[in-house]
């Protein structure tokens, strides 16, 4: 059972911290790698402050698929190279957009989302889709923000196969 108690107590860094302990934790009593996505999902959106979608888009010949989230209904499918999600995966680069309404191409899936933390999903060098972390306030995501979450995406990539995702 996890327990988010604590977590109300905790400033950011301390929240984060704790969420890649309850990570490993989650992922290392689990080979599934659905329902570990599943779990990591929930884990972001109830653990990290002022967002209102977190989840995986997986990718599916040659495009991104919804996967396992949290959070209002999503976009089904997204083009590579297409809004923040398809720009990150297509460059392979974490997009960390301070206010969506300035990014070009941007997909509004949710018109309440403002900003936008996303990072592609690469092991041993394969693109497998796009973990996406949405708020409903501009300028959420910081670089601390984004250093975590390499760190949570880098426990993903040592217990998930992402073949089978």
């Amino acid at each position: 059972m996890i327990n988010l108690e604590p977590i109300k107590k905790m400033n950011a860094g301390e929240r984060y911290k704790y969420m890649l302990i309850l990570l490993k934790g989650q992922l290392s009593s689990e080979k599934d790698p659905l329902a570990n996505i599943s779990n990591a999902a929930a884990l972001i959106f109830n653990i990290v402050e002022n967002l209102n979608w977190a989840g995986f888009y997986i990718l599916r010949e040659g495009e991104l698929v919804l996967g396992p989230f949290q959070g209002l209904p999503a976009c089904n499918r997204i083009k590579i190279g297409k809004g923040v999600c398809g720009t990150a995966l297509e460059t392979r680069e974490i997009q960390l957009v301070k206010d969506v309404e300035l990014f070009p191409g941007h997909i509004a899936c949710d018109n309440a989302s403002k900003s936008e933390l996303v990072l592609p999903i690469i092991k041993d060098n394969k693109a497998y889709g796009v973990l996406d972390l949405d708020s409903p306030l501009k300028g959420r995501f910081t670089e601390e923000d984004k250093e975590y979450f390499i760190k949570f995406m880098d426990i993903l990539n040592e217990y998930i196969d992402w073949e089978k995702a």
